[in-house]
């Protein structure tokens, strides 16, 4: 439906608006374009560890981030179901691909989401409860309320679940703390005044926005627009995510490997019928070399604190960000998750690289420490 107060002035919000408060109205775009970054990087994030969950044989994946839905999926709450929480819900559904049946939602007043109840979404308040069973736990509530939800939850956490905080103001480390718990995301977005800022709107659906290619590659972290970039380091703390998840599924480093090779590193082939190679990754992308050269065959690759990844640089993070060809074929991927691959141009992705993706194997990076 379109809106019937477009043109018309005195209907505008900017219009009620006195001159001294002005220069404000910018954080109308800044408050929209941080939503849809959380969306888009929690639907991305949703997409890989559901396809994960279901596989048990490497061998068996088929083309990247598609689903089979007649196998296990992934079990996501949210606690905390106001603006933020309704809005990440509502991506979820329509673009992840996730089931209304696999999503939970603990919040004060769950009387008031009829709207997501009536697409099947189980919404109850029973914080430890859901913590229990979720394998994704996202944190959207109020920076107040944080303490006490993470002493009444910390007990109910398995170990492998994974703790995604949208809290603002609330450092990663913290968080830690609060949890007694390592395996926690939380992206950080530096802000920067600049011409396509305005590229976020003001109003509109988010699930109608990130079926925008310009919106979605502007949330890719080595891709930003809008004034707005998350810090690599939370795609490289998603990355090590998958890879514990491929370990809490039994799978060797090798079976991990080759299964994060088949989501991430396949190249479909183009439009003349051309089908481009592209680099794989190695042990040690993600691991000392020294470590890398003690994992005997059937072992999985050690649980990494996801903590520590944000905090600082691993292999995987300094490859990402030395890599241009990486970066362009990943841009790729993580548009495609969000089902905007076709409409994706060349003209759209970094410059930095003109050169095809043709290396068979990509580049360890030598460093010694673990992450």
């Amino acid at each position: 439906m379109s809106d019937i107060t477009a043109n018309l002035p005195s209907f505008q919000f900017e219009h009620a608006v006195e001159v001294c408060h002005q220069q404000f109205l910018h954080l109308r775009e800044r408050s929209r374009g941080l939503l849809l970054n959380a969306c888009c990087h929690a639907v991305f994030l949703c997409k890989l560890l559901d396809v994960i969950s279901q596989k048990e044989e490497p061998e068996s994946v088929p083309p990247p981030l598609k689903v089979d839905s007649n196998r296990e999926r992934l079990k996501v709450g949210i606690i905390g179901c106001g603006h933020t929480g309704k809005q990440l819900a509502r991506a979820l559904l329509d673009l992840s691909g996730l089931l209304a049946q696999n999503i939970q939602i603990s919040t004060r007043r769950p009387e008031t989401l009829q709207e997501l109840q009536s697409l099947g979404v189980n919404c109850f308040y029973d914080n430890c409860r859901l913590a229990a069973w979720a394998e994704v736990l996202f944190l959207c509530c109020l920076p107040s309320q944080l303490p006490n939800i993470c002493s009444e939850i910390q007990a109910e956490l398995p170990e492998s679940s994974i703790v995604y905080s949208l809290v603002s103001a609330v450092p990663i480390a913290r968080l830690k703390t609060l949890l007694c718990h390592s395996n926690i995301l939380r992206p950080e977005y530096q802000y920067e005044a600049n011409d396509d800022s305005h590229i976020w709107g003001t109003s509109g659906k988010i699930t109608t926005a990130l079926r925008d290619a310009v919106i979605v590659q502007a949330t890719c972290p080595w891709h930003p627009g809008g004034g707005l970039a998350a810090n690599a380091r939370w795609f490289a703390a998603v990355v090590y995510a998958a890879l514990n998840k491929c370990s809490n599924q039994s799978l060797s480093h090798k079976q991990s490997l080759q299964l994060l090779n088949n989501l991430l590193c396949h190249v479909p082939p183009t439009s003349q019928g051309e089908k481009k190679s592209c680099p794989s990754f190695v042990c040690e992308n993600f691991v000392s070399q020294r470590f890398g050269a003690s994992l005997q065959e059937e072992d999985a690759f050690p649980r990494f604190d996801l903590t520590a990844i944000h905090q600082k640089d691993t292999p995987f993070s300094k490859l990402l960000v030395s890599s241009p060809v990486l970066q362009d074929h990943l841009l790729q991927v993580y548009c495609t998750s969000v089902g905007v691959s076709e409409q994706v141009k060349e003209n759209c992705l970094p410059s930095s690289s003109s050169e095809p993706c043709v290396s068979s194997q990509i580049p360890a990076v030598p460093v010694e420490a673990e992450p």
